[in-house]
């Protein structure tokens, strides 16, 4: 991942607000220390601070076409850039090996229609100035794993603002909203519209097919696999709990598989990352004799992973509040709280020469795996409520994962929510995720 800025339609000289925009991009660069871009065009500006992890050699943004009419910046990852690359009905000479590429060539022939297409977690902005009045495609993906967020001027409706974070946009604008997960935004229309529409998504509608253990087990192994892709080292979050243990054996048994077998150019998904480093490296993170680490030593052990622990003191964590605060953008307790650690193992992990960690959200949404979740009247308020806790997932869990892990320059990738894992996960009954005195959560 990375971090985007810029500004459509800019009410002044845009050339003259090259310089402030560049300032204001780098209140983001902790997200990509690597490199930094900038493209203006016409009254537009394109910023992006870059997080090099595929295409490491070639892929600085922003991105343009043959002849720079088209300019994306884009912060995330495009899991099925291969299989994209392979649907493009025009010759293409790619300029980068970056996976992200592939959205302007597909832009060009498809148009918005290249959101749905999308597997992975991105958000993205794209300048079209190929007719008149140029235009603007912004695009957030499905459940919000990435943060975004859009600013404009009271006194200037026709000018927009976009970045990675609020810090980048609130000295200059007085509007700012939150970019709605799964949609895009089109200049050509000033609105938002919905992309992504999975069978979950009406939380009303109670799914009624028995769960399908293989065909569970299956999509979230490939969830995990495609997410092996990276061209520097990477690891694992291990908390010792279910969620990322699972996570954590599955990644460990891809990334041997993958190393042993004879590199393709068949295959649908990128693998270099397995290739290139396969011996998995291990996170966790507690106070001193922690429950967790004690239990994430343990499935370390078992896994053989190459494993690292770190220590707080409860004064190390109040002291790095504040610096929480500021890289959150929220007050809310419980994030905060949950940050914290996160926050402070991310430094350590990036430290040790690692950019991007598989992580373990989004388990207890999808599953029901919270306490509360113990005490629902019936099955299908139990549905309805794993259903709007994952499409508010973008106000916590990924927003705190997302926001502490690249305050330091580091990834989190999360398999839980994958689109086409959560589209067999979400369609089970609630019946057999319900617990009981004899069966237990999740």
């Amino acid at each position: 991942m990375c971090g985007i800025f810029g500004v459509y339609n800019y009410y002044g000289d845009a050339g003259e607000f090259r310089q402030r925009a560049l300032d204001l991009s780098k209140r983001i660069r902790h997200r990509g220390p690597d490199w930094s871009g900038c493209v203006v065009s016409g009254n537009n500006i394109m910023c992006h601070e870059r997080l090099a992890i595929v295409g490491i050699d070639t892929g600085a943004q922003p991105l343009t076409n043959e002849d720079e009419t088209i300019v994306l910046t884009v912060n995330g990852e495009i899991y099925n850039h291969k299989q994209l690359e392979k649907q493009l009905k025009t010759p293409t000479q790619f300029k980068t090996h970056s996976d992200c590429e592939v959205i302007l060539h597909m832009y060009q022939e498809i148009g918005t229609d290249v959101c749905a297409k999308l597997d992975g977690m991105f958000s993205w902005a794209l300048l079209d100035t190929r007719t008149a009045e140029s235009r603007l495609v912004i695009a957030r993906d499905p459940i919000g794993i990435t943060t975004l967020y859009v600013g404009r001027v009271s006194a200037h409706p026709e000018t927009v603002f976009f970045s990675s974070e609020l810090k980048s946009l609130n000295d200059e604008c007085d509007i700012i909203e939150e970019f709605p997960p799964g949609h895009f935004f089109d200049s050509k229309t000033g609105e938002f519209e919905r992309y992504f529409k999975p069978t979950w998504w009406d939380a009303e509608r109670v799914p009624t097919a028995a769960v399908d253990y293989r065909q569970l087990r299956e999509s979230l192994t490939a969830a995990v696999r495609k997410r092996l892709m990276a061209e520097v080292p990477y690891g694992v979050l291990l908390s010792g709990g279910l969620d990322s243990s699972l996570i954590s054996s599955i990644a460990v048994r891809e990334a041997a598989r993958i190393s042993a077998a004879a590199q393709s150019d068949t295959e649908d998904i990128d693998t270099r990352g397995a290739r290139y480093f396969p011996r998995m490296h291990s996170f966790s993170v507690g106070l001193p004799n922690a429950p967790d680490l004690i239990a994430a030593r343990k499935v370390a052990k078992f896994l053989k992973t190459a494993h690292h622990e770190y220590t707080y003191t409860v004064q190390e964590g109040l002291d790095t509040i504040a610096d929480v605060i500021y890289h959150l953008e929220t007050y809310d307790v419980t994030t905060v709280r949950a940050s914290t650690p996160m926050y402070l193992m991310s430094r350590k992990i990036k430290s040790a020469g690692v950019k991007m960690v598989l992580s373990g959200e989004g388990s207890d949404e999808v599953f029901g795996g919270y306490l509360y979740f113990h005490y629902a009247p019936s099955a299908p308020e139990f549905h309805t409520e794993t259903v709007n806790r994952v499409k508010n997932l973008h106000t916590s869990d990924c927003l705190r994962a997302n926001k502490s892990t690249m305050a330091w320059g580091l990834e989190a990738r999360v398999p839980f929510l994958d689109k086409e894992f959560l589209e067999v996960a979400m369609n089970v009954r609630p019946e057999d995720k319900l617990c009981s005195k004899d069966i237990m959560e999740k």
